[in-house]
């Protein structure tokens, strides 16, 4: 069935390939972004751009009620190069500022105009790549909770994720948690430090992350759209995996040199102790309820044949 689907932040790396895979499947789409200049990167998507600024209610809510979707996918975030600068894992809190009022403040806005316009279903991203609880089994669920970062700098991030996740999932829709996301120049800034040899192994490199390519995350986004899903889906590939397995991978994919090891004491002091736990004690996810309630199949089930074929 054809839908009217409304993309808040459709100019996004994820949000591009959304756009393109819902307009193929034939749904009409509107899509928004903070600036004029990619309003005609939307239309050659096929979608209807609209600029809007999700952290101001009116502007959320008049384009809302112009587009009058059947459904609303949040895809919007600021951590790209222009909008964040480089990442900065010792000072998270203040690279993923904006970031996180876009989780709290802008999904609140969402579930307002959807009300006043009576939109039914919502699907909003979430993220599942580093922040598995650290305590079980090496793959978590969607029932899990996710890692709270107490005593963190990462302690507000974590804290918008679960917002977003509590009031979308009350209010019916789905909360999909999507790994770390490469391809279609999804990490080019992890590439470039790798090949700087700026990014190295801590300790035993032990951490899990689990991936996922961006056109399968997009595609994962369509069939919970297209179904109406209700909950959290961990939206990951088949392959959590410790960092001195896919670190090692991901540089010999780009022809950089190996990376350096670096002992856990000095990471932690460079860059933080979100940077030494998430290498060293972190855990990765599992994808069985997505592939099991959305019916999900992925184009890259592992890392390993993402990163040889389209690692940025």
């Amino acid at each position: 069935m054809t839908m009217r689907v409304f993309v808040a932040g459709g100019s996004g790396i994820l949000g591009q390939r959304l756009v393109s895979q819902l307009v193929a499947r034939g749904h009409q789409v509107t899509a928004t972004t903070t600036t004029e200049a990619k309003l005609g990167l939307l239309a050659e998507l096929g979608a209807q751009g609209l600029v809007m600024d999700g952290l101001d209610a009116m502007s959320v809510g008049e384009v809302v009620a112009t587009a009058q979707p059947d459904a609303i996918v949040h895809q919007m975030s600021a951590m790209s190069m222009t909008r964040a600068g480089k990442p900065d894992i010792k000072h998270l809190h203040r690279w993923l500022t904006r970031t996180s009022r876009l989780r709290t403040e802008g999904t609140d806005h969402l579930l307002a105009a959807a009300e006043a316009t009576g939109v039914s279903h919502l699907v909003a991203q979430s993220h599942a790549s580093w922040n598995g609880i650290r305590q079980g089994g090496w793959a978590k669920t969607g029932e899990d909770p996710l890692d709270p970062e107490k005593d963190t700098v990462a302690r507000a991030g974590a804290a918008a994720i679960r917002h977003v996740e509590e009031v979308i999932v009350k209010a019916g829709g789905a909360a999909l948690r999507y790994g770390g996301l490469y391809g279609h120049g999804a990490i080019d800034d992890q590439v470039e430090l790798i090949r700087k040899r700026q990014f190295p192994l801590v300790g035993g490199g032990t951490g899990y992350s689990s991936w996922v390519h961006v056109d399968d995350a997009a595609s994962a986004t369509v069939l919970a759209v297209e179904r109406k899903a209700r909950g959290v889906f961990d939206i990951v590939d088949d392959e959590p995996a410790p960092a001195v397995e896919w670190l090692p991978y991901l540089a010999e994919c780009v022809g950089a040199k190996r990376p350096k090891r670096v002992p856990t004491w000095l990471a932690q002091l460079l860059a933080g102790q979100v940077a030494m736990t998430m290498m060293t004690e972190r855990r990765g996810f599992s994808n069985a309820k997505a592939k099991r309630e959305l019916g999900w199949q992925l184009r890259y089930p592992s890392w390993r044949q993402g990163f040889t074929e389209e690692p940025a």
